[in-house]
């Protein structure tokens, strides 16, 4: 049985202001070459392979979800989980939670993460919370980015969703799109565990419309269950439209180095 655990709420709501914000950038591959290049063909573009996270899981199929809303690829950076992994490193030794935002842009029907950003943060080993959120949302205005996930990591726990990040995924997944480029349906939770030896990383989306529908109507918080769906749909499944591109830039933002 899994335990569930504390998590990030990190910054989702419309952003009218502008800050001068302080960062630093690690960029790959060079920063004077453009965030994107020509997308590749063949070989060269990585599906994601979709692995079920509970037996439950296994009779239902993504096709069946991808039928109630379309949904457009999102192209990531091979480098991203590694990347955020080696940010998190010096909390991950401390048994500390580490969380991000991931940003990207809208170009031909499909998203492109191109952006990684490292609030300032305070972290327990079950719990990470952004603090100056401005700085977020002031990131994302300046680069006319879609908030397109979140990602933390579970220091010493395995690869699921807790009923609380189940809650922070809704904050991320409408069923519309919002005024403001805010929420967009395709919005993912990444989970990395690099504990856990059955399975290093996740990445999730709720269920539509049953974990939606089941999210939309829970009022309780904390540490609380969720009633399973009576016909074994699961509430959150594995994002079936994940691209791995080798050659999307990707820059990460760490403003925790100006705490």
């Amino acid at each position: 049985m899994k335990t569930e655990k504390n998590t990030v709420h990190l910054c989702n709501f419309s952003c009218k202001w502008w800050i001068d914000v302080h960062f630093v950038t690690k960029s790959f591959p060079s920063p004077s070459i453009s965030f994107i290049q020509p997308p590749p063909h063949g070989p060269e573009l990585s599906r994601i392979s979709v692995t079920n996270t509970s037996d439950e899981q296994s009779n239902y199929s993504s096709n069946e979800e991808a039928a109630c809303i379309h949904l457009k690829d999102i192209h990531m950076s091979g480098r991203l989980m590694e990347d955020f992994v080696d940010a998190a490193r010096e909390n991950t030794d401390k048994d500390l939670e580490t969380c991000g935002v991931l940003g990207a842009f809208l170009k031909d029907g499909a998203f492109y993460v191109t952006t990684l950003i490292i609030p300032k943060q305070e972290a327990t080993s079950s719990s990470c919370q952004a603090v100056n959120e401005e700085e977020i949302c002031a990131i994302q205005n300046e680069e006319s980015l879609f908030p397109i996930g979140w990602i933390h990591t579970h220091p010493s726990q395995s690869c699921f969703m807790s009923s609380i990040d189940l809650h922070t995924q809704y904050t991320y997944q409408p069923k519309i799109y919002i005024s403001f480029k805010l929420m967009v349906p395709e919005a993912v939770g990444i989970v990395l565990a690099p504990t856990d030896q059955s399975r290093k990383y996740g990445i999730f989306r709720l269920s539509d419309p049953i974990g939606m529908s089941i999210l939309r109507d829970c009022k309780e918080r904390g540490f609380h269950p969720h009633k399973e769906p009576d016909n074994g749909t699961p509430i959150y499944e594995d994002c079936p439209n994940i691209v791995f591109n080798p050659n999307l830039r990707l820059e990460i933002r760490d403003l925790r180095q100006h705490s």
